[in-house]
């Protein structure tokens, strides 16, 4: 009896062993699926208002996540939103970036377990989306939003673009962000260039399962985090921006002007970028970029090739 006691506690023993040395099953992490909004802060929201619905063109409703907000719909699960303006602000008007994910809750926990600081849950907006918010390594706030089902824009013949395939803003050190966005997140290379052949300006890298991407607007001002006290509030609407896909910029262009949508700061016209592609810069009444720029290169772009497809409507 004693013989078969010391089998039985000998296997037990050897069961509970062989499980504590089995690994650990890896998580895998849910899909990023695109931008899904830009939060700026407004100083006058009547204003605002009006830019957004008459320049560029946007459906108004109401905002899921912030009473005091309004969003301004570009398609069915993309948007600006806009916040008042804080007290605190100084010369910021970026409150945060947003990522699109089918998963919001699976990414929260992903991102927990790869030791990355998380909320202890996802928030619910009355639309039926959830999202959750983090810090990058610089201490910009980004979301991860998963839409509601079966999200319907509503028809607005007059947005100026249907698709918004970047955002981009303020970034002292590529690498220390590229931890978070790369090794972490799985963003991939696209492309990146500068006002001149040998200096980079801007890194761009899409999505992990899209075509969209983030766009790192370097600085040469002090290193570290947070804004250069030597920036103006006009720079920083420059480098913090979101840009809205265009089949044809030009044709863009001649749409806002012969209907007298252009107001407020913009480009006299449309031009060619760094990277090969037409663009047009519009400001709002704060002096956040909007920037159109068509989906596609028409000109050889400097710096260095595209490394993968470009965004498509």
């Amino acid at each position: 009896m004693r013989f078969r006691l010391m089998i039985g506690l000998s296997l037990v023993t050897s069961t509970v062993v062989a499980i504590a040395q089995m690994p650990d099953k890896p998580i895998t992490r849910p899909r990023i699926t695109g931008i899904s909004h830009i939060a700026v802060y407004a100083s006058d929201m009547a204003a605002t208002d009006k830019y957004y619905r008459e320049v560029v063109g946007c459906a108004r409703v109401a905002d899921p996540e912030d009473a005091k907000g309004v969003d301004y719909l570009v398609n069915a699960t993309q948007y600006i939103e806009v916040l008042p303006l804080p007290a605190d602000a100084g010369i910021n008007r970026l409150d945060h970036v947003a990522f699109k994910t089918d998963n919001a809750e699976g990414l929260r926990r992903y991102l927990s377990v790869k030791s990355w600081k998380t909320p202890g849950s996802v928030s619910k907006g009355a639309d039926g989306s959830r999202w959750f918010a983090v810090k990058d390594p610089e201490g910009n706030t980004v979301e991860f939003v998963q839409p509601p089902e079966n999200a319907k824009a509503p028809e607005e013949p007059n947005v100026i673009g249907h698709h918004i395939i970047h955002v981009g803003f303020l970034v002292h050190n590529r690498a220390n962000e590229d931890t978070f966005y790369r090794d972490l997140l799985g963003f991939r290379p696209y492309w990146y260039g500068g006002m001149q052949d040998d200096k980079i300006d801007w890194v761009s890298q899409q999505t992990p399962n899209s075509h969209d991407w983030l766009e790192y607007m370097l600085t040469s001002g002090p290193s570290g985090t947070g804004i250069p006290a030597n920036m103006t509030q006009r720079t920083l609407g420059v480098l913090d921006h979101v840009s809205i896909g265009e089949p044809s910029v030009d044709a863009a262009f001649k749409e806002l002007a012969s209907a007298n949508r252009l107001s407020g700061r913009h480009d006299d016209a449309p031009k060619i970028g760094k990277d090969g592609k037409g663009q047009l810069n519009l400001y709002d009444p704060d002096g956040t970029r909007i920037e159109l720029m068509n989906f596609h290169a028409t000109e050889k772009p400097c710096c260095s090739a595209f490394t993968a497809e470009d965004p498509a409507e």
